[in-house]
């Protein structure tokens, strides 16, 4: 019997390393689907329709808004973003376990809509760890990276609303610590609804 996908949130600071351990993860199991989400920008260089976004019109998008076809979206820089319904549910459907990758406030929003979804925050070990790897990019100037820092200070204030926090203090051993969390989220009454309904009709009706 095919099981039903899990919906996963994974947020995390800037420099924590989720896309590392997303990449990672989505590398050595093949039961994920990374969400794809739709917008309203048009496409840059290399980028496909159904692979890096689903790339549509306001007015496509705006209806996608009335109808109810989106789990999050939000507006950012005069273009739309959000994550298609219909995406998720076909991918859990059959049986893929898909992973949002957002920030919190988007987290929460999902978790309202969706009270089985499973929400991991993924930290450094330390906020000197956060710090260093933030500095060790060498892409940033002080003053963005002071501002990294500050945003996650704040964002901390929300990781006590999620399910469990895992620490990425090596890619491998977090990639497990996930896999495992999710692995075992399969199991929980909340879902394996329609099994629990499913075997209480069948066990009244032999008994009747």
């Amino acid at each position: 019997m095919q099981t039903k996908g899990v919906l996963v949130v994974v947020s995390g600071f800037s420099g924590a390393g989720k896309g590392t351990v997303m990449k990672a993860l989505l590398e050595k199991y093949d039961n994920y689907a990374l969400s794809v989400s739709a917008t309203t920008r048009s496409p840059r260089p290399g980028e496909e329709n159904g692979r890096e976004y689903f790339f549509l019109t306001e007015s496509q998008f705006e209806d996608m808004i009335r109808n109810d076809e989106l789990i999050e979206h939000a507006r950012y820089v005069d273009h739309y973003y959000g994550t298609p319904r219909k995406y998720v549910e076909d991918k859990m459907a059959a049986g893929k376990d898909v992973i949002l990758e957002i920030e919190i406030q988007g987290a929460l929003n999902i978790k309202n809509k969706f009270p089985y979804a499973l929400l991991v925050f993924i930290v450094p070990p330390t906020a000197e760890d956060l710090k260093k790897r933030l500095i060790g990019r060498g892409t940033e100037s002080a003053e963005v990276i002071e501002k990294r820092l500050h945003r996650a200070a704040e964002e901390s204030d929300g990781m006590d609303s999620y399910d469990y926090i895992v620490v990425n203090d090596e890619v491998d051993t977090c990639v497990e610590d996930l896999h495992s969390l999710i692995r075992s989220s399969h199991f929980k009454e909340s879902a394996n609804t329609d099994l629990v309904a499913r075997m209480k009709q069948e066990l009244h009706d032999m008994t009747k």
